[in-house]
């Protein structure tokens, strides 16, 4: 909902700054408004999204929550994004072999590779077996965080299922979010604290 508010108010805003002299061209500018309040539901991956959650990530990151923090939850909003659209997608039609894995692929690439310069991190990887001293090599902290929290949503329902499982088919209420969210809490936190 509050994306609706927003993508109105940015449009009733852009309406007000241009001076209109065709009432034709109003009419056709104010169209996509109506569309918007009578959709009943609005669900799509979009550069607003990714630029809205670059916007938290900065804030995070002003806030003074580590970089590789805000991309562990960055690449986990992308891979949770990726799979509904897959889904979303899949219900309807295959098109293509291996549809479902390209699309959530696809969608995490395509938020967090523009929203790495928010939140990149490089530091050392030092490997004491290679070499007569040992090898440093440097890498991208914040990357290797947000594969991991895109593979901490992955394999979330999975996890979920086995845990049910083990409980004789006994599930607790909404026990996939909690697992979810307390799996990356407990990233988050190990990550904010050692590195």
């Amino acid at each position: 909902m509050f994306h609706v508010v927003l993508v109105i108010g940015i449009w009733v805003g852009n309406l007000l700054l241009i001076k209109m002299a065709n009432k034709k061209l109003f009419l056709a500018l104010l169209t996509p408004i109506f569309i918007i309040i009578l959709a009943k539901l609005v669900s799509a991956h979009c550069p607003l999204c990714t630029v809205g959650a670059g916007a938290a990530a900065a804030g995070a990151v002003w806030l003074g929550v580590s970089k590789v923090v805000v991309a562990l939850f960055m690449g986990a909003f992308a891979m949770s994004m990726g799979m509904w659209f897959a889904r979303v997608l899949d219900k309807k039609k295959r098109f293509i072999p291996f549809q479902y894995s390209l699309i959530v692929i696809l969608v995490f690439v395509l938020t967090v590779w523009p929203l790495m310069p928010i939140f990149k991190a490089i530091g050392p990887l030092y490997f004491s077996f290679i070499g007569e001293y040992g090898t440093t090599y440097a890498i991208n902290y914040s990357l290797i965080s947000s594969l991991f929290g895109g593979g901490i949503v992955l394999l979330s329902p999975t996890t979920s299922k086995k845990i049910t499982k083990l409980r004789k088919g006994k599930i607790i209420a909404f026990q996939g979010m909690i697992l979810t969210f307390a799996l990356l809490l407990i990233a988050a936190i190990l990550i904010q604290f050692l590195i």
